[in-house]
């Protein structure tokens, strides 16, 4: 049978009707792990790599490696989309959000898009919707200081023959894409980057989330839909999404980004922890998140890989100390057949869970959308 490519696959997907209702509502927001698990398959069905180290190069080229290499994912000649979560780039001249942990770090993205050139990759398009229409990737700097992401972008172009672009999706997307969804809005309009590209990689920064539990290789993909249809203006100056797709509960925001994740099925998952976000994520300041340096409470950093982004983000979950079966995404991910959730069924390559676990404080619930609307009055459009 011969494969369909993603873009033959999402015509067809266009054409289709939109699958009816959520597969199941799970109560409360709790990370107890009181609720009833069923028994796992008895099989095991995805694989996720973990690497330690110190150096982000050495430890991306390592994860792939111990994937079988990127070549087993990209072929010659096709055109790659890599997202990162940039959610706080546009700040990064006055604040670092790479050392903060707010943001996916540029040492993975660099080494990650060299990768996909060796393996005679066309382009890789390293692109985030963040919160702005335009923002600097200058800005984006290694942890060290010594270069950035549109120099590294420059020097791999001129190292390769294939090209390395970067992407503000709101105003750089050629074009915008209907994908289906099973929420009462009946479709979402992301940045067609993505599904004009034979392969989608999510590389993503361990994050606690204030709406969403977590933000891992899943919630990712929330960057990839329109400021113009689904954002308002804060007094702060940014753009916030939360007014058109529902921030009201880990459910109803899960289903969104879930919806897009079945409509694009990335190739590829990198799970940054290096720095990240612990507490009232995803950000730091005031009463919001607080960063966590790996080094600290490991005595290294630690990358995951993996092919199957729900593996890949349950794995997370578990190093973070949380129940991956008391994560509404990763439920709600398993049952539409996006990828697996169960530890057993999941083969950890390179550490053993136990020793890659740390404490990592939760974040505490609660509705964005009322939140904005009783502390942070918006701009309409």
């Amino acid at each position: 049978m011969k494969k369909i490519t993603r873009r033959e696959f999402l015509k067809i997907s266009a054409g289709s009707a939109v699958v009816a209702g959520v597969p199941f509502v799970v109560p409360g927001c709790s990370n107890s792990g009181t609720e009833y698990v069923p028994p796992p398959p008895p099989q095991v069905n995805a694989q996720v790599v973990a690497v330690r180290g110190t150096d982000l190069y050495e430890m991306s080229r390592n994860v792939l490696a111990e994937l079988g290499g990127i070549e087993s994912i990209i072929n010659p000649g096709e055109k790659v989309f890599i997202k990162p979560n940039m959610v706080t780039l546009p700040w990064a001249p006055g604040s670092n959000c790479f050392l903060l942990g707010e943001c996916t770090k540029v040492e993975i993205l660099v080494a990650v898009a060299e990768e996909c050139l060796k393996a005679g990759a066309a382009e890789v398009i390293i692109g985030d919707g963040s919160q702005m229409y335009t923002f600097d990737w200058g800005a984006a700097v290694t942890l060290d200081g010594q270069t950035n992401l549109l120099d590294e972008a420059a020097r791999l172009s001129g190292a390769y023959s294939g090209n390395v672009t970067l992407a503000c999706l709101e105003t750089d997307s050629p074009g915008w894409v209907e994908v289906p969804s099973r929420t009462p809005m009946g479709s979402i309009l992301i940045s067609d980057y993505l599904t004009e590209a034979d392969r989608v990689i999510s590389i993503a920064v361990a994050k606690t989330h204030i709406s969403a539990q977590l933000t891992l290789g899943l919630k990712n993909f929330v960057g990839v839909t329109s400021l113009d249809r689904y954002a308002v203006q804060l007094p702060a100056g940014h753009w916030e999404r939360s007014a058109g797709l529902d921030h009201s509960s880990p459910q109803a925001i899960s289903q969104i980004f879930l919806d897009v994740v079945d409509a694009v099925r990335p190739d590829l998952t990198l799970i940054d922890f290096s720095i990240g976000v612990e507490g009232n994520g995803p950000t730091t300041g005031g009463t919001m998140g607080r960063p966590v340096n790996m080094n600290n409470r490991l005595g290294s950093w630690l990358l995951l890989g993996s092919t199957d982004i729900i593996a890949a983000d349950a794995t997370a979950a578990r190093v973070m100390s949380h129940n991956a079966h008391a994560i509404q995404q990763l439920r709600l991910g398993y049952d539409m057949g996006l990828g697996e959730i169960y530890e057993a069924s999941i083969e950890l390559k390179g550490e053993k869970l136990t020793d890659i676990q740390v404490d990592w404080e939760p974040a505490v619930l609660r509705n964005t959308i009322r939140h904005h609307m009783e502390q942070q009055p918006i701009y309409a459009l």
